[in-house]
């Protein structure tokens, strides 16, 4: 029975929130995390596809849970203009089993983006608002949430923060003294051995040979 219903791509995903509502003017729910459970006795592999992948950043978004394990997706949305008010998207998580690539089962969740929680309407959703969802994703179109999709770091042509830090980093770790120098006014507890200078200065090298100058 069961691998009937695998075969036929009907396994049920169980995935928490099943909607996802951002505001524009809460910093905090411009990042929403949704929880993939994984209730059976095999591991499974998952992939998060969107209609507007633009619009949001989405951490990890393909992995793989264990079984009777679950694991959070964090999404980000990133593009919080009024021209996307009340547009519904959708996200859909296909689940497959390791060695298998076919989908053996998929759930969609809906995000919104709204202004503000303070003008929520107190009432549930209209039936004309539902009617006007099931319309508008009838032919919906998904797409991969691929690398250059989720980062949203601008590309640039110098390098990275975390270079230019690290490399600072390791300049003050080089010039600290040596472990054992006895004419010093440096605290003892900031003297590194010869080991943790030759670790800075390689870190320093390769740093610089990854530079984009150094590769142009």
């Amino acid at each position: 029975m069961q691998q009937h219903q695998l075969a036929e791509g009907n396994l049920p995903v169980f995935v928490f929130p099943t909607e996802l509502v951002f505001y524009a003017d809460e910093q905090s729910s411009h990042k929403q995390v949704l929880t993939l459970y994984n209730p059976y006795e095999f591991a499974l592999k998952f992939k998060v596809l969107c209609t507007a992948p633009n619009k949001y950043t989405v951490v990890d978004s393909t992995g793989a849970v264990k079984p009777q394990c679950c694991v959070d997706i964090v999404i980000r949305h990133r593009d919080v203009r009024p021209c996307h008010y009340g547009v519904y998207d959708k996200f859909r998580l296909q689940v497959s089993e390791q060695s298998q690539r076919k989908a053996l089962g998929r759930k969609e969740v809906t995000a919104t983006l709204r202004p503000s929680a303070s003008q929520e309407p107190s009432s549930a959703r209209t039936q004309d608002e539902e009617r006007r969802m099931k319309e508008q994703f009838a032919d919906s179109e998904f797409f991969e949430q691929t690398a250059f999709q989720t980062e949203s770091r601008p590309v640039a042509g110098g390098p990275s923060l975390l270079t230019v830090l690290l490399g600072l980093v390791c300049m003050i770790a080089l010039m600290l003294p040596t472990l054992g120098e006895q004419e010093s006014t440096v605290p003892v507890y900031l003297h590194l051995s010869v080991n943790k200078k030759l670790v800075a200065a390689y870190v320093l090298g390769k740093a610089g040979k990854n530079s984009p100058s150094q590769r142009n």
